[in-house]
């Protein structure tokens, strides 16, 4: 088997089909298309981050970010931005602005669809743009983190005003908070189908520690409720996806202080599920096979179980537990116990990616990359979901 290397050109180089391969040393060679999508210092912005994606009722693509104007940090002048795409991720209409507050942080998008309407919904947050996050955390800023929600009835061609939530979904006893960054997910099965979920992160000011949380909403995006947080502290950044039944699997990133041992040894994603719509999280616990170099990352239902085969879940990171780099898209069939096949998307500097499955059956997922950098660009890799097949193990020979 020839091994085939993926480096993912960028900016100023043709990007093309590119060949993709397994980890796995006789993995197959894959064809993919890598597009990208906003370019860093581009269009009005220095730096593009904090990737989400959905994919409409209709078929659209949306892929919303961060535009960052002055630099790579976090806070300051930081608008929400949309691009759409009507061919499955080839091609991109023009760079849309869908909530920009002057000088002030908006930012880590959330969208999900509504299958009954085809309604858009987007989750946000907001702080001003001088109040920085360590100062949220230890309660000297002017304002804090607040919630927001805007929807699209129009498979997103336009966006109602956002419209803050913060009472309903934060509790007041908690300084820093974040919606995602990525996608939530509408519940299909079970007691709770037709729940709108969103995964959320906070710390709470007592104890300085970080958790991680969901809030939905049960009529269709009207009105919004908190959920439960995860049983022990650690976590931030997380994403989830539906279990069968409607139970939910939870997957956080690893976020203990930098000064803590557990941290520096524990370069794993965690997982936690719930069994009530994420109303309470049991069975916190490490996942050995998803490596992460602390980092966000990304999960979504790729396919559901059924008559024609078994379901499967992918997800995205850097896999690596040194830096953000080696961008890689895994899949598990058997809701996220083991992760028998994978493809490396980009071996260069990588971060923040999320994924979404294509009117083509194909997985797509955006994620940031950067020429000497893990971040400032956002690019859109295509993988069939055959490519994501286990395959019959080879027979040894005789």
């Amino acid at each position: 088997m020839t091994r085939i290397t993926l480096v993912a050109a960028l900016l100023g180089i043709a990007l093309g089909p590119a060949a993709v391969r397994s980890p796995a040393a006789d993995a197959p060679a894959v064809e993919r298309d890598a597009t990208p999508v906003y370019a860093g210092g581009r269009d009005g912005y220095h730096t593009y981050r904090i990737p989400a994606l959905v994919v409409t009722a209709k078929g659209t693509v949306l892929a919303f970010c961060e535009g960052r104007k002055a630099g790579t940090g976090d806070a300051g002048n930081i608008d929400l931005l949309l691009k759409r795409s009507t061919d499955g991720g080839r091609t991109w209409g023009g760079q849309q602005i869908v909530w920009d507050d002057a000088g002030n942080t908006c930012g880590n998008p959330v969208p999900v669809v509504d299958r009954e309407s085809g309604t858009i919904w987007l989750l946000m947050t907001w702080n001003l743009g001088a109040d920085g996050e360590e100062a949220i955390k230890a309660r000297t800023s002017k304002d804090t983190r607040r919630v927001f929600v805007t929807s699209s009835s129009d498979d997103g061609l336009t966006w109602g005003p956002p419209r803050e939530i913060t009472a309903a979904v934060k509790k007041p006893e908690w300084t820093w908070y974040a919606t995602g960054p990525g996608g939530g997910i509408q519940i299909e099965q079970g007691p709770h189908a037709g729940r709108i979920v969103v995964p959320c992160n906070h710390i709470e000011a007592a104890t300085g520690l970080n958790y991680s949380h969901i809030f939905y909403s049960d009529d269709h995006g009207r009105t919004w409720q908190l959920g439960g947080r995860t049983p022990e502290a650690g976590v931030n950044e997380c994403q989830l996806v539906e279990l069968p039944g409607g139970r939910l699997l939870l997957n956080m990133r690893n976020f203990h202080d930098y000064t803590k041992a557990r941290y520096d040894s524990k370069r794993e994603r965690q997982v936690a599920t719930s069994d009530d719509g994420g109303i309470t999280w049991r069975d916190q616990r490490f996942d050995p096979a998803l490596i992460e170099p602390i980092c966000q990352a990304a999960i979504h239902r790729g396919r559901q179980a059924g008559p024609q085969g078994s379901g499967m879940i992918a997800f995205s990171n850097p896999a690596d537990r040194q830096a953000r780099r080696n961008m890689t898209l895994r899949a598990s069939f058997d809701d996220g116990a083991t992760w028998p096949a994978s493809v490396v998307l980009h071996a260069g500097p990588s971060s923040y990616s999320d994924l979404a499955v294509l009117a083509s059956g194909e997985i797509a997922c955006l994620y940031e990359t950067g020429t000497n950098s893990p971040v400032g660009d956002l690019v859109l890799a295509r993988v069939p979901a055959t490519a994501l097949e286990p395959r019959p193990a080879t027979p040894s020979a005789r």
